[in-house]
């Protein structure tokens, strides 16, 4: 039997997978801190949904490695499938550029992913830490979408025109879903593409250019907006691996 490892924050995405598991008869445990009980290391499926900042700590004491995307994976994602220009550089390099860009941090949250001139960009974070660069496009809407074994399993919209759909409860119409649909399982197939065995795939519709890939996320920390939760955690099984 699996069982649910969430962290001491009480937030809607963990207490939505909370009760889906419990529907699931999963065992579910949350962290009093970030210590695990000795009992807890010992659990035979563990399955992790945690906070970015946190999460090597807790796989570390589980003896699990926690799967995520390469940094260049958007990078080297055919133009196609991106439909702008986007590359991996450096912090030290990106603070030079003298042109706006987008500019994120591959894979975590270290500082907000926006658009930032160059002598905007944080200065307590070091020269090499690997940065994505990438053209300023305008998203008409962007949805999240758990990824198992190249195959879809939930998805929901969550910004139209930079606007959370929260109030909205993350309503979409079926012709969005026939597009979103159509162009995650063209990207799912087309063998060029590396992607993780449970992983989350952000796309999108970019003004004036169709629809894109917005990014890749791990699934172990990734919000859930209007995704089923139930099988959100048939992803979450997979999304974390022995060391």
């Amino acid at each position: 039997m699996p069982t649910l490892i969430l962290t001491p924050r009480y937030t809607d995405d963990s207490q939505a997978l909370w009760r889906a598991a419990n529907r699931l008869g999963w065992r579910v445990e949350r962290l009093m801190n970030w210590r695990l009980p000795d009992e807890l290391k010992l659990v035979p499926e563990p399955v992790l949904y945690v906070e970015a900042l946190m999460t090597e700590m807790i796989a570390e004491q589980l003896g699990l490695r926690l799967l995520d995307a390469p940094d260049d994976w958007l990078s080297n994602l055919p133009e196609e499938y991106r439909k702008r220009w986007v590359y991996l550089s450096t912090l030290g390099e990106a603070r030079s550029i003298e042109k706006a860009a987008f500019i994120k941090p591959p894979n975590d949250k270290s500082f907000p992913a926006r658009v930032y001139q160059g002598k905007e960009l944080p200065s307590d974070y070091p020269d090499e830490m690997p940065v994505l660069i990438a053209e300023i496009v305008e998203w008409k809407k962007e949805f999240r979408c758990f990824i198992l074994n190249r195959s879809l399993k939930t998805f929901s919209v969550y910004l139209r025109d930079g606007e959370l759909q929260r109030e909205n409860d993350f309503v979409h119409t079926e012709e969005e879903e026939c597009e979103v649909r159509e162009f995650i399982e063209t990207l799912l197939s087309d063998e060029r593409v590396e992607i993780l065995q449970a992983t989350v795939i952000d796309v999108g519709v970019i003004r004036g250019r169709g629809w894109a890939v917005v990014e890749q996320n791990a699934a172990w920390g990734a919000g859930l907006y209007g995704c089923d939760p139930i099988e959100v955690l048939e992803v979450l099984r997979y999304a974390v691996v022995a060391a």
